[in-house]
């Protein structure tokens, strides 16, 4: 049985017609659909639509095409997180525990499918579940009031304790009543999703929320789960830390049913975001996305970008500018004080800078690069934005949402083509390195600690692949190049620039095992090098059993 989701965001005039639902859904797969009731709640809106007698869900009007409509996807891919979901979840009433409650709180950056995820680990329990999503900017009175209706729409055996209209005067009465719903006889889950914001309108509930669950709540055979992107402070030393990462490249491919080249490219575009990765029809091309997403201001591509800028810096424009310049291709401390430079030649002060950097680095917005070798310090320092989707946002989409909006997606999508292979060529290299450390092992170099790149402070040379062991002053353990085009491999003539750059790395010699990643997956015959392709660097993520490349 689906049980009742909220959605948040949910904006239409659809909602006032319940009768368009019923005839934008005809055809659906499945009994017909008949709307059974609709309710709102500040910017929340929620349509219930039963799809059978016993199967109940609920859409988000972009999930519906006012010519013929499908049922979103399904779930695909986390096979792995759920199978930690369910780890935690068998802790639950384990006698060898001191309490039979056991406490989880989920990170992860904003859209990347925390709630989706355990919206699916809870049905799939077969176990009575709470699931409640906070709404920003709500009060503490109003928060407890839809904590409260959730409980009602949920299978707790003790719902019913939380009659309609009842208003509690503090949290902690109202966790005492939560507690006295849940049951004893079996493990159950209450999921409070958007934490952070029902901590940002009370700065008591923390300390009531942790003197609850130690007082009460720990002592049900209860999974307590905290879904926020910014969980930092809850929970001090009180619940296992889960924090869930996009999709991979591997999934990102299966999901959309590219081959490995293309995934590749699909996932430096998507970053691994499923609500973005939902909109790409099964086998379409990067090309051909862009153009449909562009066509759209309210695709997620265009919007999941601003949205996430907006909830992780509502108040810091400073870091939002300097996060700006990275995104524009500043790469250097200086590179970015002179993209952040007025009119008038003032430019941002080194302590401000350091702050935003500081900020966006403790949010893993950004991460910091430096050169890597067998004398590698903290000098000469890159900055890139860490998220993939985020980088192209900011380099493509952020500058040419008035294009869109005014029906000229067609402008941006030329601008994209014609900054593509370079653009591509950077973003690709630090999936590359990630993919490299993963599978050194099985390339013969189990003992390599980190892959990277070098350079010098002239940036000239540079290598794009190092990788060496944790041990101080070691020998590299193999060196190379991306060459990341359409159709070109790795000749004779980057050959000879490899072999030229890498004498001015320490630790590298003439034994240096030498490595070409490109997107061909091929190397001139005359040219003595080992040469990787995309469904190599692919390699690195397993598939889910099942799924097929």
């Amino acid at each position: 049985m689906f049980r009742p989701r909220q959605l948040r965001e949910v904006t239409s005039p659809w909602l006032e017609e319940p009768e368009c639902w019923q005839e934008a859904l005809t055809g659906v797969e499945g009994a017909g659909p008949t709307v059974s009731s609709h309710s709102c709640s500040g910017t929340n809106e929620i349509v219930w639509l039963q799809l059978s007698k016993v199967q109940w869900t609920k859409l988000h009007f972009t999930e519906l095409q006012s010519t013929g409509v499908a049922l979103a996807r399904g779930f695909v891919g986390r096979a792995a997180e759920l199978g930690r979901l369910g780890v935690i979840l068998g802790r639950v009433g384990d006698p060898a525990r001191d309490l039979p409650g056991v406490a989880l709180m989920l990170r992860g950056r904003r859209r990347v499918g925390k709630s989706r995820l355990v919206e699916v680990f809870c049905e799939r329990s077969g176990l009575p579940f709470l699931f409640f999503q906070a709404s920003q900017g709500a009060t503490p009175a109003a928060g407890r009031a839809a904590f409260a209706d959730a409980i009602r729409w949920s299978d707790l055996p003790g719902k019913d304790l939380f009659a309609d209209g009842v208003a509690w005067p503090s949290w902690s009465s109202f966790f005492r009543q939560l507690a006295v719903a849940l049951p004893d006889d079996q493990p159950s889950i209450v999921v409070i999703d958007e934490l952070p914001w029902l901590l940002e309108s009370d700065e008591a509930l923390e300390g009531e929320l942790q003197t609850a669950w130690d007082r009460l709540l720990s002592r049900k055979p209860v999974l307590l789960i905290l879904i926020g992107s910014d969980l930092a402070r809850p929970f001090h030393q009180r619940a296992a830390v889960m924090v869930l990462p996009p999709l991979n490249p591997v999934e990102v491919g299966d999901l959309l049913g590219l081959g490995p080249a293309d995934a590749l490219d699909a996932y430096l575009v998507t970053g691994g975001l499923p609500l973005i990765c939902q909109e790409w029809r099964h086998g379409t091309g990067l090309r051909e996305f862009l153009r449909s997403a562009l066509g759209d201001p309210t695709s997620a591509l265009l919007v999941s970008g601003e949205r996430s800028l907006a909830a992780e810096f509502p108040a810091e424009m400073q870091a939002r500018a300097v996060l700006a310049a990275i995104g524009n291709g500043e790469r250097t401390w200086t590179g970015i004080q002179d993209e952040l430079t007025d009119d008038d030649g003032r430019r941002i002060a080194d302590s401000s800078l350091s702050i935003a950097l500081r900020s966006l680095e403790a949010k893993r917005v950004i991460a910091v690069d430096v050169p890597l070798s067998a004398k590698s310090g903290e000098r000469d320092k890159r900055y890139r934005v860490a998220d993939p989707y985020l980088r192209f946002y900011l380099a493509f989409l952020r500058g040419g949402l008035p294009l869109v909006e005014r029906g000229r997606g067609d402008i941006v999508l030329l601008t994209i083509d014609r900054s593509w292979g370079t653009w591509r060529g950077r973003a690709v290299e630090p999936v590359i390195r990630d993919a490299l450390l993963r599978i050194a092992p099985d390339l013969g170099y189990p003992e390599v600690a980190d892959v990277g790149g070098w350079w010098n402070r002239q940036h000239n040379p540079e290598i794009d692949i190092v990788a060496k062991s944790d041990t101080r002053d070691a020998a590299l353990s193999f060196a190379g190049s991306i060459e990341w085009r359409e159709k070109r491999g790795f000749g004779r003539r980057e050959y000879a620039d490899l072999l030229r750059d890498l004498r001015s790395v320490a630790g590298a010699n003439e034994q240096t095992p030498l490595l070409a990643v490109t997107r061909t997956g091929t190397a001139d015959d005359a040219v003595p090098i080992r040469c990787l392709g995309p469904e190599d660097v692919l390699g690195a993520w397993p598939r889910e059993p099942g799924s097929h490349p």
